[in-house]
């Protein structure tokens, strides 16, 4: 069982073994998060799954104020290193890293990456979480993909966090052959509404995974999950 907070977009965090991982920060510029106050967010990890700026717009924000890890593409970890933040553990795609809260492996995700100024982000990446509190897969923003079939061989999943906004990413349908292939009925949905091109009709969504026998979570900005 592990603590899950929506922080909007695509942003979220975990709680395991007492240590606070935040991913994909994009608060202040989201007007559904306007209720949020980032300078309350707390963080002792920071996860980057690209770099751009809809999950990294408060990452330096953040990252400052907690002293938080930055844990990011190697391209990503140079350009923060640029600017002067160096707490940072740069990865990339099929790697992994045993950390105090348990073990990230790094996985493929179908997407673009540059970065706010236009600098070159590296690759996207999905995370597989492993720990003594359960498992999780965030796959950052992604097209579906036969990579995904890979995740069970990592991890017997709790839960799964996918992008269901289409346009961008995967929408409902491939987001449901996503949740097959990974394995797993418990899904946080995210990288949806924000913006015109990505908002869902919600009650069609969630029946349409429960039609497969599947739990989709549509969460607001603020709410907490155990899950």
């Amino acid at each position: 069982m592990m603590h899950f907070t929506y922080y909007g977009h695509s942003c979220f965090a975990v709680q395991i073994k007492g240590k606070k991982i935040l991913f994909d920060p994009f608060i202040t510029p989201n007007d559904l998060a306007k209720n949020i106050d980032v300078n309350q967010v707390a963080a002792d990890y920071i996860f980057l799954s690209h770099g751009h700026e809809d999950h990294i717009a408060d990452c330096i924000t953040i990252a400052e104020r907690n002293r938080a890890k930055i844990i990011c593409s190697y391209e990503i970890h140079v350009w923060l290193n640029d600017q002067e933040i160096t707490n940072t553990h740069p990865m990339n795609t099929g790697g992994k890293w045993d950390f105090d809260f348990g073990t990230v492996k790094c996985v493929v995700a179908q997407h673009s990456g540059g970065l706010p100024d236009g600098s070159y982000g590296g690759n996207p990446m999905g995370f597989v979480f492993t720990s003594e509190e359960g498992n999780f897969y965030y796959s950052g923003d992604t097209a579906l993909t036969l990579d995904m079939q890979l995740v069970p061989q990592y991890a017997k999943l709790n839960f799964a966090v996918l992008p269901i906004g289409d346009n961008f990413t995967m929408g409902i349908e491939d987001a449901i052959q996503a949740a097959r292939f990974v394995q797993c009925n418990e899904i946080i949905g995210v990288h949806y509404d924000t913006f015109g091109f990505i908002k869902i009709d919600h009650e069609k969504a969630v029946k349409a995974f429960s039609d497969q026998e599947m739990k989709l979570h549509l969460m607001q900005p603020g709410e907490t999950l155990d899950i």
